[in-house]
């Protein structure tokens, strides 16, 4: 029994540093908060974890083990509800550690494990954005376009990446918390479909990714 007690804590800190940083912004709460939260000594806390930032380099790492597992789906992709259900699911994950996108530059330029490897968490997203089109090219769904999926596929990826400081930007008060979930995950998966309307053949496909898109429209002013 002694053995499995570390491990709780340690979960224990994670699960509550992770909904911390996710209300208050990662470069607002500190360890002390943190273990004030939980209930322990600071000193139990660095026990697991000696600094914040190995904290958050161990929910990144989470995080980036369930975000390339979720983008393989992408090759997956049928037709326009397999791709409107694959970007949900991908704002869904990503809302989950929102921290980390809300506060993205700042991470980057203090965390050097971050830095090398949320780089590549972003080459991935954007070549199983590429995936997606081509699995919907395949399919007759778009234009089979080779020389412009690259770069519809790389604004796809930006859109994904920076929706949730746009949501923040829009309303800092409010977007980060859990009750605007809905709207805003919706909202950002509408404008990365969005993207592809120019490029679909199908018209069935076209009407659906419309009364799609239409039944997640929201007042954006």
């Amino acid at each position: 029994m002694a053995k499995k007690a570390p491990r709780r804590t340690a979960e224990r800190i994670t699960t509550v540093s992770l909904d911390l940083f996710n209300r208050y912004g990662e470069p607002n709460v500190s360890t002390t908060l943190i273990a004030s939260e939980l209930g322990i000594s600071p000193g139990n806390l660095y026990y697991h974890f000696p600094a914040k930032d190995q904290l958050v380099s161990h929910l990144f790492d989470t995080y980036k083990t369930e975000i390339l597992s979720l983008l393989e789906a992408s090759q997956d992709v049928k037709d326009v509800e397999d791709a409107w259900f694959f970007l949900h699911s991908l704002f869904e994950l990503i809302w989950t550690h929102r921290f980390l996108y809300r506060d993205l530059n700042d991470l980057l330029s203090k965390n050097r494990h971050l830095e090398t490897h949320f780089k590549h968490i972003l080459e991935v997203k954007t070549a199983s954005l590429h995936h997606l089109l081509q699995a919907l090219a395949r399919q007759g769904h778009i234009r089979n376009e080779p020389d412009t999926f690259s770069t519809l596929s790389a604004s796809m990826a930006v859109v994904v990446t920076y929706w949730l400081s746009y949501e923040y930007v829009r309303n800092p008060r409010h977007a980060m918390e859990p009750e605007s979930a809905g709207d805003a995950l919706a909202r950002g998966a509408r404008h990365v479909l969005l993207l592809l309307a120019p490029y679909l053949e199908d018209a069935s496909q076209r009407a659906h990714l419309m009364q799609l898109t239409q039944a997640y429209a929201a007042d954006e002013t």
